[in-house]
């Protein structure tokens, strides 16, 4: 029989180990100290492969058909890139009432200044026939007292590394809201103790969007590139709801004239 079939033994011994951690669990509350211990390590080792797997396995599971995982990017790209959040679930995948410099995932922070929040953010299954990617990021802003909201990527070091002014960053986005809201993406670049900072807005209208930065035009240091970030910035967001349903990034050398 096959390697990856389950057989008769594989479900005995499964049903053993839940019997016996079963029991484990009812007597964690009377078990000698020494031998809850012991149990307490097995139970953590156990416990991170089996979210290792479920994080996996949600991913595979949720994720659009075969053949529309790919990112969409523009002849000649060299780099490609879609965030992990909008990849795989997040081990918390809703938050009420989020504080300034909330940290989401691992490439995320969520920025913003108001002296009461009323925002929430959710992980979302996405809608296949809207977009790529298996996972969506929702916001849902109240009452917004403050001047800005705004989230900030880190990009990978493939992004920098090999960069230089002969590149065009690509960014590109698939976007749901209530009613229409004005979306800016702002790119940072730090060479040595500058950053150089280049701002685009998103088209107001439309659903899904690119923007390019022709970094000819940017005032950096190639030799000294270090850092790449970009803040995805919402003005007045009040009484919104705002569904980032995919966010992709990329870059190309400019065409030779």
């Amino acid at each position: 029989m096959g390697k990856s079939g389950e057989t008769f033994w594989d479900t005995a011994l499964l049903r053993r180990a839940v019997k016996r951690w079963t029991a484990s669990a009812r007597g964690a509350s009377t078990a000698k100290l020494g031998a809850l211990r012991r149990q307490r390590v097995q139970a953590r080792l156990l416990r991170a492969q089996l979210d290792r797997l479920i994080q996996v396995a949600d991913a595979r599971l949720a994720a659009p058909v075969s053949g529309q995982t790919d990112i969409p990017t523009p002849p000649n790209s060299d780099w490609a890139w879609r965030p992990r959040i909008w990849c795989v679930p997040l081990p918390v995948r809703g938050m009420a009432s989020v504080e300034n410099r909330t940290r989401v995932g691992e490439e995320i922070t969520l920025f913003h200044d108001c002296p009461r929040s009323e925002i929430a953010l959710r992980q979302i299954s996405n809608p296949h026939d809207h977009s790529m990617a298996a996972w969506a990021i929702r916001l849902d802003v109240f009452e917004f007292g403050g001047s800005f909201l705004s989230c900030v990527l880190d990009l990978p070091q493939e992004a920098v590394t090999g960069l230089n002014r002969n590149h065009i960053l690509r960014v590109s986005n698939v976007l749901d809201v209530d009613r229409p809201v004005q979306v800016f993406v702002r790119l940072n670049l730090r060479h040595g103790p500058n950053t150089e900072q280049i701002v685009r807005e998103f088209p107001f209208d439309a659903k899904e969007a690119s923007v390019e930065f022709d970094l000819a035009y940017a005032n950096v240091k190639e030799a000294r590139l270090e850092k790449a970030w970009v803040d995805l910035i919402f003005d007045n967001p009040r009484m919104n709801r705002i569904t980032v349903q995919d966010l992709t990034f990329s870059r190309r050398p400019r065409a030779q004239l």
